[in-house]
């Protein structure tokens, strides 16, 4: 009796060549959250250690596996792009961080709702991001698409969107001597628009 011949890829039945069903899922890879964050922490001692672009190489990984394995509206998906923009702006690449904070807070507040206290942190972020871009060209840029997603995720007359859209006239139209509206003038010194009485 002849011994049987095991092929390396075993013994190939008509299910073997059949495409799934619509809306079956592939296997998942096994990235669970714990191992998410892990790698997170992972991420963070790269970049303490000063290798920003190792750091963010590894995050996009685990943003890639994280989509992956729990699709991009997921909290630890959405998690994963936060840090990313914050390689970003560790880096210097202001208009990538902010990039990635608004998307993060676009996608939180269609999960959580825009009144969640995760997506008011979210914008906040981005604002604080935005207010630390220096002096450059792509200040009023990234403003603008920072009080779009704003007007968007809280309403034109939130107390929030006006405050950015004032900063943005400010940032537009710089002062004398390089003053914002709101700084303190000492009493009996000019101000911008004439003596203080």
């Amino acid at each position: 009796m002849p011994e049987p011949l095991y092929l390396p890829w075993g013994t190939v039945t008509p299910e073997f060549w059949a495409a799934p069903e619509p809306g079956i899922a592939s296997p998942p890879s096994g990235l669970t959250p714990a191992a998410l964050r892990a790698g997170l922490v992972k991420v963070a001692g790269i970049a303490g250690d000063g290798h920003l672009s190792d750091a963010a190489a590894l995050a996009a990984r685990i943003d890639r596996d994280a989509t992956a394995e729990f699709g991009e509206l997921d909290l630890l998906t959405i998690q994963v792009r936060e840090v990313r923009g914050y390689l970003a702006a560790l880096a210097g690449d202001h208009s990538s961080g902010l990039s990635w904070y608004l998307h993060a807070a676009q996608l939180r507040v269609t999960i959580q709702g825009p009144g969640h206290p995760d997506v008011e942190a979210a914008t906040r972020r981005a604002y604080s991001l935005w207010r630390a871009v220096p002096l450059e060209p792509d200040r009023q840029r990234l403003g603008t698409a920072l009080l779009t997603v704003a007007t968007d995720i809280h309403g034109p007359e939130s107390p929030f969107v006006q405050h950015i859209r004032g900063r943005l006239y400010d940032f537009a139209v710089p002062l004398p001597e390089g003053r914002l509206p709101g700084d303190r003038v000492d009493a009996g010194t000019s101000s911008p628009w004439g003596r203080e009485s």
